[in-house]
């Protein structure tokens, strides 16, 4: 357990300090990275971290994919709260980390929407649901990886990071909206962030089972929901 809870800090780390730190390089260098590369950035080091993590602890990086997870029953129940612990630290230290380097980094890469709290929620919503969809449908139980899991997901999260990310920063994470929205006191809306993401990913597991002619979790009820 130890090592998939430092798996989990260091990859959730790492997706922050890489993503966040694109949108404040991107910022001290007057638009050298652009919206393009930031959600590429986002995408590419998701892949990154499944490739790397994904046989240590799942490489979840995501408190709304653990919950997702053992809803579906694929994950452990006693190994939510450790997990979310992890990810949200690891989160937080990237964000304390960029801060110390960049003192004028402006929102650290904290996800503020440009539309209603209303309507951002029900985009956070909509951009899980699709990212929780695609990861119960390449994954074995709550392991993400191998070479069609890494791809599939990390080009989710660059897609939907480059269509919706000028409006709600598209996080669908939240210990990746977490970090930031500390560092930079940007918490008005940091709920939306919150809620958004878990509930999307809560619904995929139902839909999951509804859409397809197999059951998505078949053969992964073995991992009791208490365990």
């Amino acid at each position: 357990m130890s090592k998939s809870l430092t798996a989990e800090f260091f990859g959730t780390f790492s997706l922050v300090f890489a993503g966040t730190g694109a949108i404040v390089v991107n910022d001290f260098s007057a638009g050298a990275i652009g919206h393009v590369g930031i959600a590429l950035t986002f995408g590419l080091i998701v892949m990154a971290m499944i490739y790397c993590l994904g046989d240590i602890s799942g490489a979840h990086l995501n408190p709304a994919v653990t919950l997702g997870f053992w809803f579906a029953g694929r994950f452990g129940g006693k190994n939510v709260i450790p997990y979310i612990l992890a990810q949200c630290g690891g989160g937080l230290f990237a964000s304390g980390l960029l801060r110390g380097m960049f003192p004028d980094g402006g929102s650290y890469g904290a996800t503020i929407p440009e539309i209603s709290a209303g309507s951002a929620l029900i985009f956070e919503f909509i951009l899980t649901l699709i990212l929780m969809m695609t990861i119960l449908g390449v994954t074995t139980g709550a392991k993400e990886e191998g070479v069609t899991a890494a791809l599939a997901i990390g080009g989710v999260v660059a897609l939907e990071a480059m269509f919706a990310g000028p409006i709600t920063g598209a996080s669908m994470n939240p210990a990746r909206s977490l970090g930031p929205a500390l560092v930079s006191g940007q918490l008005g809306d940091l709920w939306v962030y919150i809620l958004g993401p878990i509930l999307g990913a809560i619904v995929a597991f139902p839909l999951c089972r509804f859409s397809r002619d197999s059951d998505c979790c078949s053969g992964c009820h073995a991992v009791n929901r208490q365990s």
